[in-house]
């Protein structure tokens, strides 16, 4: 593959029109809206990020908030996601065949390190974290099971994107949007490219404080019996307890997770 392969091209094929799709499509990305910004988010601030009419933002929201899917702080006067989602959203993960497998893995990989640990999987042009554990340490990552991560700077966004057949790693290269969150952030397509490159290579994504500052992460990708990659398990720490030896330990631990992770979950039928 190449970098030219990233030009635009165009669609074969246009959508096809579903009843009611335009309507679901609007509560789900203001659900998007609160998910991205939760306990922080009034109606002005709402109503200014979605892309819809003030009336029917008030609509939409209302609507939300009378199916559980979102609740409103009246002393804040915020909103965040309601309890039924989260509801909904626990379910999936129980029953998720690769958080159930990759547990024990998990587990090991915290005890061995001492560190926090993360099993992320894709959704929509971003890594959601279905599991973490946590090491002993007092000073750890301030992220949850739920919390969503952008694949540009983030170990398991970047090792979920190495896994990816060529064809497939432009086409969503193409949609990125590279925003930057610290001085190290890759902001543009080729250094991105060049950073999965060297990933694959040598089996493991390095965030060096590249989503946030005083955070290293190391993370390696997941496949599924066909060979996609399905999700990626990650290792984190800050910038203290991170030296080179450490680095090369935490290193062997991620890929070796990740192989087990993925050989268990290939004898799924």
């Amino acid at each position: 593959m190449s970098l030219s392969d990233l030009q635009d091209e165009p669609d074969e094929k246009a959508p096809t029109h579903v009843q009611g799709a335009a309507s679901f499509s609007k509560f789900v990305a203001v659900l998007q809206i609160i998910a991205d910004a939760p306990g922080t988010l009034d109606i002005a601030q709402l109503t200014k990020r979605a892309p819809f009419p003030r009336g029917t933002v008030y609509r939409l929201v209302s609507a939300l908030i009378a199916e559980g899917l979102v609740t409103h702080s009246v002393e804040a006067g915020t909103f965040r996601l309601g309890p039924r989602l989260l509801q909904l959203a626990a379910k999936t993960w129980e029953d998720s065949d690769l958080r159930t497998i990759a547990r024990d893995f998990l587990e090991s990989l915290r005890d061995a390190t001492d560190e926090a640990v993360h099993l992320a999987v894709p959704s929509h042009n971003r890594m959601v974290y279905i599991d973490k554990l946590v090491g002993s340490n007092r000073v750890q990552m301030k992220t949850s099971i739920g919390g969503q991560v952008e694949l540009h700077s983030t170990s398991v966004g970047k090792a979920w994107l190495s896994g990816l057949p060529d064809q497939r790693l432009l086409e969503v290269l193409k949609t990125l949007d590279l925003r930057r969150h610290t001085a190290k952030t890759f902001t543009t397509t080729e250094a991105l490219f060049e950073e999965l490159k060297r990933t694959r290579e040598q089996g493991f994504a390095f965030d060096d404080e590249e989503n946030e500052p005083d955070i290293r992460c190391v993370g390696s990708p997941i496949f599924n019996r066909l060979r996609e990659p399905v999700g990626a398990v990650s290792i984190s720490m800050p910038v203290y307890r991170h030296d080179a030896r450490r680095h090369e330990l935490c290193a062997r631990l991620v890929r070796q997770t990740a192989k087990q992770i993925s050989a268990e979950l290939s004898r799924m039928v």
